[in-house]
């Protein structure tokens, strides 16, 4: 790897560097001038090399990489705090562990070595639920999750825990990312294996093979190209915003959109029928998305963006089905990335 000394600016951290928000957020970082050079952290180092990145192991997990935060964090001028862990969802404690407890240990750590901002990923899964309708809520609506998801739990317990950081130190700029679900092409075996099990077979998922689109009562929700997101948290480091910030792109994904995009026909279909065949499926270990999360994403609401165009500059340079066709394409051909979360098969 290249010596971080030879490019002078701004020194930065980035945690969940391998993974599909993480790979984009270094890119966009590394191609800006104003970025010195960037430290990635992750469970286990990448053989991917890119300009201005350097490579760091840490698990967040781990009460011992307290120490280690400490010798990794010092003299940086921001950290971006991405790392999370979807599974196992069968045992919310591991992922509590991981998530909460890890997170804490970065929110620290960043104030114990003097560094003057964090940047936190939290998400649309942060909010209590809301109303579907345009415009969207703004930043100002209740943080309390839906308590039965486990994602949604942790994200919204974090966003308590830097409401009491924030006031012990109000020396740190903290910034807090929520956005809708974010894809790209490279990340989409990593999100296959997460949300469908790691034998779901890519090549099945074709538009042409869908049968139908169901149309389910709340299947309203955005989506965003993860690579404009990663411009957000770059927009972030370079300025002096503060607070969260809600990331979207048009237009809101429904059963009608996506009827559109796949050439599939809209069946209404009861909710109480999809979840029941989730969860049985989910109970079975036949895939790992729980249903409690498929209870939260109907219950979610629509995000308006209306603070990040105005306080960040920042405004999406693609649309929610380029996004979505992205993923698709991603997981048809196998795509990926030199990490271990991104590695991809190659399908014949």
């Amino acid at each position: 790897m290249e010596n971080s000394s030879r490019h002078p600016g701004k020194r930065i951290v980035v945690t969940g560097a391998t993974g599909n928000v993480g790979t984009s957020v270094v890119r966009a970082l590394a191609a800006d001038p104003g970025i010195g050079s960037v430290l990635g952290l992750a469970r286990r180092k990448p053989a991917l090399e890119l300009p201005k990145v350097e490579w760091g192991a840490v698990d967040l997990s781990r009460a011992d990489s307290e120490g280690r935060l400490d010798g990794l964090l010092s003299g940086a001028d921001a950290v971006i705090h991405l790392a999370w862990r979807f599974q196992p969802t069968h045992d919310p404690v591991v992922t509590w562990q991981s998530n909460v407890l890890g997170s804490q240990r970065v929110f620290e750590a960043t104030a114990r070595n003097g560094v003057p901002a964090l940047v936190h990923a939290s998400s649309v899964g942060a909010y209590s639920p809301g109303p579907k309708d345009d415009p969207g809520v703004d930043e100002e609506w209740p943080t309390h999750g839906w308590p039965d998801a486990a994602y949604c739990r942790e994200k919204s317990y974090l966003e308590r825990v830097l409401d009491t950081f924030e006031l012990r130190n109000p020396e740190v700029r903290v910034v807090r990312m929520r956005p809708g679900f974010l894809f790209k092409e490279a990340a989409a075996p990593e999100q296959r294996r997460i949300f469908a099990g790691r034998y779901a077979p890519g090549p099945l998922l074709r538009p042409d093979l869908l049968p139908f689109v169901p149309d389910l009562a709340g299947l309203r929700f955005q989506v965003l190209h993860t690579d404009d997101a990663a411009d957000a948290y770059r927009l972030a480091v370079l300025g002096d915003a503060h607070g969260p910030f809600n990331l979207a792109a048009e237009p809101v994904i429904d059963a009608h959109r996506l009827s559109e995009l796949f050439g599939a026909r809209i069946v209404r279909m009861p909710r109480v029928l999809v979840r029941a065949a989730l969860a049985a499926a989910w109970r079975a270990h036949a895939v790992p998305a729980s249903p409690h999360l498929f209870d939260a994403v109907l219950r979610l609401p629509v995000l308006n963006s209306g603070r990040a165009h105005d306080v960040l500059g920042w405004q999406p340079t693609r649309t929610a089905d380029d996004a979505l066709n992205s993923f698709l394409r991603g997981v048809r051909t196998g795509a990926g990335e030199d990490t271990a979360p991104l590695a991809g098969r190659k399908i014949g």
